[in-house]
């Protein structure tokens, strides 16, 4: 009698153990079940940022507060970087954000308080014809600066320069142009004089004059329009650029050679095509020459930065969707949509980002892709002290 009572507490304390072990882990198993969902919210937050950073936008506005559109982006998107204008394409009209030196020093001001992330501010301050400042900055094209051959005054130019864009709070610009002048009838180069000379060797010696006249007051210079834009007879702004027949394998002579030196920090692309190279994608959205190219063959270590992305190049002849996809596929860091082409969407820095986070989610993207931009990119910021 003694054993059966001993056996039946005994039963009843092995299923009791086992009932409330089995609770336990239930009770862990949703706690980890939760845990993991608050981590996966997490690890979506920091891919959002990552993201963010990639995008650098353009809006509206002269002056902003913290409940301007800019300043909502800036919070919620949280972008690595805006770029100005003084005339507002859309609506065809003067100012959009560049009214005086006072003016855009105050605004620029604002901007860097409202951005909870240090920011890139960009500016297309070329020479000539393509100067963003040209109220009241004004200095000589590439074309006829060029034409000097004076490598010493092209750099006091640049430093003149770069000095001013640093008081306005810019720290970068999208300069120099290092296309070859090989078709001076070409609308969007050679007839606006935005070429140094159609001499590679002329065109090295002013990008490097150039980019050292900035690099003096700490303002990050992009060379451009990778492959080169020099040979094409077209605008991209307004279609796909084909440069099949009359590209000029000299055209990547500067590219290579201002690489080789170390001074480039980054390289924008070019939207045009050549079906030699690539008989599918024109070059930002090309594996061929952007990975091929760019990174192995010439060992560009920089941040590749897209031309605008709603240029007529490639809103009209791919998706918002495929073109995000493949641009960031293809190698480009930083994707530049300016709302200064056709139509204005203060929807779309929420667009692209959240296009690109679902690509990563359903693998289209390997988040490792995204890792290596947002790498170059907060290297850049901490080289040229825009992090601290």
């Amino acid at each position: 009698m003694l054993i059966f009572l001993i056996i039946f507490f005994l039963i009843i304390f092995i299923t009791v153990f086992y009932l409330q072990e089995t609770k336990n882990q239930d009770e862990n198993f949703l706690v980890n079940k939760k845990n993991n969902l608050v981590v996966e919210k997490k690890d979506d937050e920091e891919l959002k940022e990552k993201i963010g950073q990639m995008l650098l936008v353009g809006f509206r506005g002269t002056k902003i507060n913290e409940n301007s559109y800019i300043a909502r982006v800036l919070k919620e998107v949280k972008v690595g970087g805006v770029i100005l204008f003084d005339f507002d394409v859309p609506s065809r009209s003067f100012p959009r954000n560049i009214v005086s030196f006072e003016q855009t020093k105050e605004l620029i001001s604002q901007l860097k308080e409202i951005a909870p992330f240090p920011i890139f501010v960009a500016v297309d301050v070329e020479g000539g014809e393509v100067n963003r400042l040209k109220r009241f900055i004004s200095f000589s094209s590439p074309a006829e600066i060029g034409k000097k051959r004076d490598y010493q005054e092209t750099e006091r130019i640049a430093g003149s320069i770069s000095f001013q864009l640093a008081t306005l709070g810019f720290n970068l610009n999208f300069a120099p142009v290092v296309d070859l002048n090989i078709n001076p009838q070409n609308p969007i180069i050679g007839a606006l004089g935005r070429s140094f000379s159609g001499n590679p060797q002329e065109v090295i010696e002013q990008s490097k004059a150039f980019i050292n006249g900035f690099h003096k007051n700490n303002i990050i210079s992009v060379i451009k329009h990778f492959p080169g834009h020099g040979s094409s007879a077209g605008d991209s702004h307004f279609g796909l650029v084909d440069v099949t027949e009359t590209y000029n394998e000299k055209e990547l002579i500067p590219f290579k050679e201002l690489i080789k030196t170390g001074m480039v920090d980054a390289v924008m692309t070019a939207h045009l095509i050549n079906k030699k190279v690539d008989p599918e994608y024109p070059a930002t959205l090309s594996v061929k020459f952007l990975q091929e190219m760019l990174r192995k063959e010439m060992d560009f270590q920089g941040i590749i930065i897209s031309d605008d992305m709603q240029m007529g190049a490639i809103i009209d002849n791919f998706s918002l969707e495929k073109a995000v996809i493949q641009a960031i596929k293809a190698g480009c860091d930083l994707l530049i949509f300016s709302n200064n082409v056709r139509d204005y969407d203060e929807q779309l820095p929420y667009k692209v980002r959240d296009i690109v986070l679902q690509a990563v989610k359903n693998g289209v993207i390997k988040e490792e892709r995204i890792d290596e931009s947002f790498q170059r990119i907060i290297k850049l910021k901490r080289k040229y002290k825009i992090i601290n």
